[in-house]
């Protein structure tokens, strides 16, 4: 065989290898995955890793599924309808608490000032959170980040969880909700929170501060199954989704011109909504922080050391 062509096999050879070991697809445990998402800022990444071809650089396609809440997201990834999903921290750790085999794969949105209000509907009798004593307010599932910042809140105004009565209702359906008298105030993040305010809605509290400022919100999770069975195709999602996260923490108009894709705003809302942080690194100090309030406010029966359900940073 003539030198030259022996040399281009070789690099033929060479560049497949090299395609392979950065992400074409080859060796993919799945190479297309169901991912449960939110229609809020919280998941951003995702889409702006699908958006720029992140995920079709790992040989991996994804396939966004629309999940009512964090808890929502524990039977369907169970069951296998959904392979990773979206949660908050509160829910996946109180599952954790409970037995249930799950894993966080990674932060997503850590809170800031105004990104997750109690919103009270167009002339509504409440003004303050003391006036929430006996009233009904909406989140998007029960037991999970909403109300324990809402209870967080209520403490600060001389009140506790049981002086008012919680109720589920999904983001998109909240301002209804509350416009048909069906509830007194809503837990809402953005977008919902600039949407509802342009229908005459009004700030009562911004539930994330003080105990519950700069608050770990959301990550992704999944099975201690998935994770052990997928270990590929953790780390192809692991790398797509980083580089996205990074973008969306460097980038705001990124964040911005994703949202309109998977949220039901508009690009003109989405440039004056209020963003949280997209962490670009897990702080399981900050993570520690979310579980010592569980304990505090009786979400949790015994501490638990969250890096237990942490999986490796990539």
């Amino acid at each position: 065989m003539p030198r030259a062509i022996v040399i281009c096999a070789a690099l033929c050879l060479a560049l497949t290898a090299c395609s392979g070991q950065s992400g074409s697809g080859g060796g993919l445990e799945k190479p297309t995955i169901k991912v449960g998402i939110l229609p809020i800022p919280d998941d951003a990444a995702l889409f702006i890793a699908n958006s720029k071809g992140y995920f079709k650089q790992e040989g991996l396609t994804v396939q966004p599924v629309v999940i009512q809440g964090g808890a929502a997201a524990l039977p369907q990834i169970k069951s296998g309808a959904l392979d990773v999903s979206i949660s908050n921290y509160v829910s996946t750790f109180l599952a954790a608490s409970k037995g249930e085999k799950i894993r966080s794969l990674g932060g997503l949105y850590q809170a800031a000032p105004n990104t997750f209000d109690l919103m009270v509907g167009k002339d509504s009798p409440v003004k303050t959170v003391a006036d929430l004593k006996g009233k009904t307010i909406l989140v998007n599932t029960l037991n999970n980040v909403g109300t324990l910042a809402v209870t967080t809140t209520l403490k600060a105004a001389g009140l506790s969880a049981g002086d008012v009565k919680f109720a589920e209702k999904p983001f998109p359906d909240m301002a209804n909700a509350v416009a048909a008298g069906q509830a007194d105030a809503a837990w809402m993040p953005e977008p919902f929170i600039t949407a509802t305010q342009a229908q005459g809605f009004t700030k009562l509290a911004d539930t994330m501060v003080n105990e519950t400022a700069d608050l770990p919100v959301a990550a992704w999770i999944a099975t201690d199954d998935w994770v052990k069975n997928n270990p590929k195709t953790l780390a192809a999602f692991k790398r797509a989704i980083t580089k996205a996260q990074q973008l969306a923490a460097s980038d705001r108009k990124e964040v911005e011109a994703v949202l309109p894709t998977y949220t039901k705003i508009d690009a003109a809302t989405a440039s004056k909504i209020t963003l949280g942080v997209f962490p670009v690194s897990v702080d399981s100090g900050k993570l520690q922080k979310v579980a010592d309030l569980m304990k505090e406010y009786g979400y949790l029966q015994a501490p638990i050391d969250v890096k237990t359900v942490l999986t490796d940073t990539p």
